[in-house]
């Protein structure tokens, strides 16, 4: 009966948190800190929030995710990922787990990507999602992909699209329950060697498009601190980041009017 509830109480949450589940969430605790805006940004997370950028990401990487959803570990997100640049292109591998033992989503991914030019960058991912909920209920999993674009229009402004799973694979017969597309445009705007903005407008399937944006600016070397809102649910969010030779460090918090505090936190490592 107690894990009754729990699911029962988990469901509810995630039906109402409407930028998670199902293998789409963002991922790297800068977008987090930035009202998760992340299609535009460049960074090793573009490896799953917007596979175009790791066009321009030449290093050798590795990093994990982890977020704390309203402090409650069943609501947990963990990612991790490694990125390896060649002569003929990015290649990345990931991998996301949401929830617990009595439910959970589950996303692997193979992703590839190219840089054409200095101005334009493309990237697809190879996902297979997997729903799982405990006692007699089983597990379900598909197939299915993403895919981005992203170009620098000026060395100032820089604009990219995604999107996921567009082919909407079926979960159950049960009314026809299928796993939902999601569609993102966004931009970010350098204004300084100090000042990011980022701004993206976000749309789910059967669902009202809504806005993220956020505001990154570089105290000192390596010190980042940064800020941004979320509408549909409605979040404000905050952090900071370390930026060293090698690593990169960046704790993140969003706060929901009525569910409270989700700390977030993520590492990557590059290699060379």
């Amino acid at each position: 009966m107690k894990n009754r509830i729990v699911l029962l109480t988990l469901f509810l949450c995630i039906n109402f948190i409407t930028y998670a589940g199902n293998g789409n969430d963002p991922t790297g605790g800068r977008s987090a800190s930035m009202g998760y805006a992340s299609v535009s940004l460049i960074d090793f997370w573009s490896l799953q929030n917007n596979q175009a950028g790791l066009g321009y990401y030449d290093h050798i990487a590795a990093g994990i995710y982890y977020e704390n959803r309203f402090l409650v570990k069943e609501l947990s997100l963990k990612s991790g990922g490694f990125v390896l640049p060649t002569k003929s292109g990015t290649f990345g591998a990931s991998f996301n787990y949401f929830g617990y033992s009595e439910y959970n989503e589950s996303k692997a991914g193979i992703a590839y990507a190219k840089k054409f030019g200095e101005k334009f960058s493309a990237g697809i991912q190879l996902d297979y999602i997997q729903t799982s909920i405990g006692e007699e209920y089983g597990n379900k999993g598909a197939v299915t992909f993403e895919i981005g674009l992203m170009s620098k229009i000026t060395k100032h402004l820089t604009v990219g699209t995604h999107i996921y799973n567009p082919i909407q694979p079926k979960l159950t017969d049960y009314n026809n329950e299928r796993v939902p597309a999601n569609i993102r445009f966004g931009v970010s705007y350098l204004f300084s060697d100090k000042a990011t903005l980022a701004a993206e407008v976000s749309q789910e399937t059967n669902q009202k498009a809504f806005l993220k944006a956020g505001l990154e600016y570089h105290v000192i070397q390596p010190f980042y601190v940064r800020a941004g809102i979320s509408s549909n649910p409605a979040l404000t969010t905050f952090g900071f980041g370390l930026e060293l030779k090698n690593f990169n460090l960046d704790f993140a918090s969003s706060i929901h009017p009525t569910l409270g505090y989700s700390p977030q936190v993520s590492f990557f490592w590059n290699f060379n």
